[in-house]
């Protein structure tokens, strides 16, 4: 069952009702009931009870999203959710490395304490704390330099600052956040090619996935770099699902 993007959406925030100066174009939109006047939705074309919420020239009317306009909208607001989670996190890993930047050799000598405590705990149960991996990695870390860390950091909250900005330009549709989130999404699809040859998870795989299938979308479903007819195509499209625009075609092509 296909979903009604335009119903749902206006059982959630509401109709959107517009007198348009023009008297054929209004007469389309207005009805008299028993109850009183009713205009039609811009957004799902159902009828409103009571005065519209805004009048003057079709042109001037709000120019509200509805039909494909407003599913791509709402995949938009879903990859900006994901982009601001990301980018929270990346901050707070960020302030991680550089508070352990500043108290590396405290950490350490904590880590050796708990690891001493811990070893003779896990030899019980035939697990060598010595060849872990992930203690092998964490004792690498204790080696780096105060400043590579800080470099680290910084690089980190950069990478989480065009996060939050592509979160807040896609949430808004921002022309210019499909561009960056496009661009900065796919320069670090080698970087994740990379990390899954060094070691496979269902994260890493599903992280790569998710930013591919982003990219592919927004390049073909905004019309990005002249793909499709590039943003004049994109702007038609946009305007050609607004119901006053169907409307005053449908006038347009009516006999006199």
């Amino acid at each position: 069952m296909a979903i009604d993007w335009d119903r749902r959406t206006c059982a959630r925030r509401g109709h959107v009702t517009y007198a348009p100066d023009d008297p054929r174009l209004r007469a389309s939109l207005h009805a008299e009931t028993a109850l009183g006047e009713v205009w039609r939705c811009l957004r799902c074309g159902d009828f409103a009870l009571g005065e519209p919420h805004g009048s003057g020239p079709a042109s001037e009317a709000p120019l509200v999203p509805r039909g494909k306009v407003l599913r791509d909208l709402f995949i938009l607001r879903f990859l900006a959710v994901e982009r601001a989670v990301r980018g929270v996190f990346i901050v707070l890993v960020a302030l991680a490395v550089w508070k352990f930047s500043n108290s590396q050799d405290a950490v350490r000598s904590l880590f050796d304490e708990y690891l001493d405590v811990f070893r003779p705990v896990f030899r019980h149960f035939h697990y060598d704390l010595d060849h872990s991996p992930v203690v092998g990695t964490i004792q690498k870390t204790f080696g780096y330099r105060h400043n590579t860390l800080l470099l680290v950091a910084v690089l980190l909250l950069a990478y989480a600052v065009i996060e939050l900005v592509e979160a807040v330009g896609l949430w808004y549709a921002k022309r210019w956040a499909e561009y960056l989130t496009v661009v900065a999404t796919a320069a670090f699809l080698p970087l994740e090619i990379y990390e899954l040859t060094e070691h496979i998870s269902w994260l890493k795989i599903a992280t790569l996935v998710l930013n591919i299938l982003a990219v592919v979308y927004i390049l073909l479903a905004k019309r990005l770099f002249g793909l499709r007819g590039g943003h004049r195509a994109f702007e038609a499209e946009r305007r050609t699902a607004s119901l006053l625009e169907v409307e005053e075609a449908a006038k347009a092509g009516a006999p006199a």
